[in-house]
């Protein structure tokens, strides 16, 4: 069994995937990237992780040949991405660039599958947010729906799941995917992660786009036609 390549481990979404794929016994590749800034935070993310039996590498996904090059180090089986910006962040963003550098890289190392953590807002979802709020997002915005258009194009098979507004709360059981682009309300951040690995594992989630919320903190007043992996 080959390992789960894992962007944006280090906190948030992509430590609650982490643990639940160290809980479905699956070997995982942690990239963390080097941020002098925050050294002391990396260190006790990547203390965490290798705690929980992660392997830990580390690099900048905006260099586009050392990830083709971390990944060419090991087997990759599938490649998940949870990496992006905040909106007073400057400089590039890795929302679109970090992310093709790992779609690109993933495509050459011949993973089966790619699944990007995007967000509700991004691409046809946009008419789901309020204008303030889409307003505020926008820029990071525009690049996941690049970073979804050039991972649809690559020829992987993927799947992008979008979540409303992330809490940090426990998962309450209520998490759901939907292929509906109008639907609106915020996710736990681990249920977001238990999403996501289900993904991995079901053919009805191949090439398909998911928004993700938790039925208890819907925005829109409607029935959600939920998809069951």
């Amino acid at each position: 069994m080959g390992y789960i390549f894992l962007a944006g481990a280090s906190r948030g979404v992509g430590r609650e995937i982490a643990k639940q794929l160290v809980i479905k016994k699956h070997k995982v590749l942690a990239l963390l990237r080097s941020d002098p800034l925050a050294e002391g935070l990396r260190h006790r993310a990547e203390a965490d992780l290798v705690a929980m039996g992660v392997t830990v590498v580390k690099g900048d996904a905006l260099n586009a040949d050392l990830m083709k090059a971390v990944m060419g180090d090991f087997p990759i089986d599938a490649v998940m991405s949870t990496i992006g910006s905040l909106p007073e962040d400057k400089g590039t963003r890795a929302d679109f660039a970090g992310n093709k550098n790992l779609i690109d890289a993933a495509d050459a190392v011949g993973a089966k599958h790619f699944l990007l953590i995007s967000s509700i807002g991004s691409g046809n979802s946009e008419q789901a947010l309020p204008p303030p709020v889409l307003e505020t997002l926008w820029p990071m915005l525009i690049e996941k729906a690049q970073a979804e258009n050039h991972l649809a194009a690559s020829g992987l098979t993927y799947t992008v799941i979008r979540p409303g507004g992330l809490v940090s709360e426990s998962a309450t059981g209520q998490e759901v995917l939907t292929e509906d682009p109008t639907v609106a309300g915020s996710i736990p951040r681990a249920g977001v992660a238990l999403l996501a690995v289900r993904c991995l594992s079901s053919d009805k989630a191949k090439n398909k786009v998911f928004s993700a919320i938790d039925l208890s903190m819907q925005r829109t007043e409607k029935a959600v036609d939920v998809v069951e992996l």
